[in-house]
Parts: structure tokens; sequence; C-alpha cells
């Protein structure tokens, strides 16, 4: 197979390191640029990259990576920032996995809601895949432009999607309760996040107003074929990463765990990184992997369903990964497992 020509841009931080270290991997890809507001050495950056890659992180320069021959660019910018290098890429015929927000909620309307500014890229918007492959791999392997999904979404949608598109579960009053690790927040000094604010403590966050909700919301809907209500609450938990997600839904008819478990992996046969499992999944069980777990219990007449995820890599690097090799035909776990 021939190799893949790719570049990391926003190479600074906790997600460009997480998908270098995968790429680093890779049989089929060679990293060729990595772009950053400051000419640096990638490994001055990330110190345990040091011997492994001898890239300078460079200003983005559109023309200077197509020059460079990238192939694939992988967007690890803030939302906002990548919606300025998304267009010029895609004009130049180089495909995007987009790691930020920018392309993820299809109505401009909605992201002008949520994220407080005007979508400036209506058109590369109006054809963004959704990247998560075990709902949409058939889109993802001739797209120009893949709007990776968000890292709490991700254990929502792949716990609720089954039982929603059978019909098991109402689309309305569905409770997800998450918790993740500091690192969800980025590695951008923030008080919250300083280590004396964070440590010992835990704390919910943007209750009621946490813009994963219309993501997940968005996704599900394509899953139960109309709205789907989703009431979020995300809490900051003092590990460096990981996801927890405990959901909450009222079943539309008596049903039996066995049953559940059964549409789930049904649903996730032959998905390499969705894990059905039996016992209770835990964080320290998919730390540093791209495996979601699930399992599903049935309490007093409700469903619930618990997901646990690595942030970084199922959450974002991992499944970014992911989507490049269902669009280059290559094994959906290379470089993965």
């Amino acid at each position: 197979m021939n190799t893949v020509h790719v570049a990391v841009l926003g190479g600074s931080g906790y997600t460009a390191v997480e998908l270098m270290k995968i790429l680093l991997r890779h049989p089929q890809a060679r990293i060729v640029a990595v772009t950053s507001r400051e000419r640096q050495p990638v490994s001055d950056y990330h110190p345990s990259l040091y011997g492994r890659i001898d890239l300078q992180c460079e200003p983005f320069d559109p023309d200077l990576l197509q020059k460079q021959g990238v192939q694939v660019a992988f967007g690890c910018l803030p939302h906002g920032t990548s919606i300025e290098a998304v267009g010029p890429l895609i004009a130049r015929g180089i495909r995007v996995v987009d790691l930020s927000a920018d392309y993820r909620l299809r109505d401009p309307a909605l992201y002008a809601e949520w994220y407080g500014e005007t979508h400036h890229d209506k058109h590369n918007l109006s054809h963004a895949v959704y990247g998560l492959p075990e709902l949409y791999a058939d889109h993802i392997r001739t797209a120009r432009l893949i709007a990776n999904p968000g890292c709490y979404p991700q254990t929502a949608i792949l716990g609720l999607a089954p039982l929603l598109q059978k019909g098991l579960i109402e689309p309305t009053g569905i409770i997800v309760d998450s918790k993740s690790g500091v690192s969800g927040a980025g590695r951008s000094l923030k008080l919250t996040t300083h280590y004396p604010e964070c440590n010992e403590n835990f704390s919910a966050y943007s209750v009621g107003k946490h813009r994963h909700a219309p993501e997940m919301e968005q996704i599900l809907a394509d899953a139960a074929g109309g709205p789907v209500q989703v009431l979020f609450t995300p809490h900051l938990v003092p590990m460096d990463r990981g996801i927890f997600s405990t959901i909450y839904a009222t079943p539309t008819r008596p049903v039996a765990e066995t049953e559940l478990l059964a549409v789930l992996r049904q649903f996730y046969a032959g998905k390499p990184f969705v894990r059905v499992r039996d016992g209770l999944p835990a964080t320290k069980d998919t730390a540093h992997t791209n495996f979601l777990d699930l399992t599903v219990r049935v309490v007093r007449g409700k469903v619930v369903v618990l997901a646990a995820e690595d942030n970084l890599v199922r959450g974002a690097s991992g499944v970014a990964v992911q989507n490049f090799n269902i669009m280059h035909g290559f094994p959906e776990t290379t470089a993965l497992l």
C-alpha cells in the first residue's frame, strides 16, 4: 500500500501528541508537517517524542503543506480556528479530519447559538461527515472533510443509538451523567484545571449549557428517526484521563437486560472498538486504547447504560485514525491495536 503523507495542525496540545504517537506506528502514514504558532521542535512541546520525530513546528501555511505533498491534515485546533484552516486545505485537494467542534453541528444557526459565533464556512459544513465509524463508515470512506466526534457524545451515542433504533427506549427524558479526567479540558491554563483547584475535588460544570448536548441530540435523532431530548451534565474528576457515563432512559415496554445486551451485541458485531460487556466498564479498562466499553442494566423499570472510554484516544485521536483508516481502505484497526 502507498504511504499517505499527513500533517498535524495545532501540534502543541494533548490530542496532537496522542495522534502523533499513533501515526508514528502506522505503517501507511508519514507525518511530514506539524503546525503551531511557535517555531520550535515538536519534541520541545512533547518530550515523550524526543528521538522519534525530528520535525519543527511551523506556522500554518496551506500552500507550503500542498508543496510538502500533504494528502490528509488532522486538525487539532480550537473551535473557531479550524474554520479558518479547513477551507484553504479542502480547496487544495487535501482531505481533513477535523478534531474541533467546527463541523459537527449541521445547522449553522445551532452552531452560532451554542458556540457564540457565526459559522464562516457553510459550504464545507454542508458536506462534512460526522466521523463516528460505527454509524457512518459508508460516508466516511469518500469524505473530503470528517468532523471528528466529541469525547462525551461518543459514550452517549454509542450507548443509546441501537436502543433508539429498535424503539426500545423513549426519545425524551434521557439523562446522560458523565465524568471526565482533567485532560479533557485541554492543555491551556485555566483556573479550574489548576492543580490545587481540581486535585481532591469533584465538581459539575456547564450544567444545562454544555456544547456536546446538541451534538448528542443531532446524531441520536438519526438513529431514532425523530427528535431526541437529552439532559446532559458533565463532571470533572481528579484523574488524568478517561470518561465514564451513566445514562438513564425509560423503556417503551417491559424489557430484560438479556434482550438489551443482545441488541447491543448484534448492532456492534464486527465493530472492533466497541466492546459490549456483561460486567461493569471502568476507565482503567479502556485507558490508552481506542476501545469504548458498554453494558446495560434494568433498574426499577429504567434502562441504565454504562460506558467508558479514554477521552484522548477513543474520544479524539484514536477515532481520528480509525476514520483515516476507513478513508484509505486500510484495516480499521491499523496502528490502534
